[in-house]
């Protein structure tokens, strides 16, 4: 069974990417450029790096929770993906 982790990145630019993968080091890795695939939007923000992730028990509760940081404010990313009951405040 994997674990699924939702992740955010710093971009060079500055930026927040969020994403989901089971292999954050590798995931990251292919957004820095170093292994193929990664995403579009972070090919020309690179380097990027690991500020925060969150370990998840399913797949689709690691979607949810992307969602609702996709959805957040810059100001409260970082706030939701720590926060220990982050469905009780969305």
């Amino acid at each position: 069974m994997n674990t699924w982790h939702v992740y955010l990145l710093q971009c060079a630019d500055g930026t927040y990417y969020c994403g989901v993968a089971t292999d954050i080091r590798r995931r990251i890795d292919q957004h820095n450029g170093n292994l193929p695939g990664g995403a579009k939007y972070t090919r020309s923000r690179r380097p990027v790096k690991l500020l925060v992730s969150r370990e998840c028990e399913t797949k689709s509760m690691a979607y949810s929770l992307e969602h609702v940081i996709k959805s957040s404010p810059r100001a409260e990313k970082l706030g939701v993906l720590n926060s220990s009951d982050w469905r009780a405040s969305h």
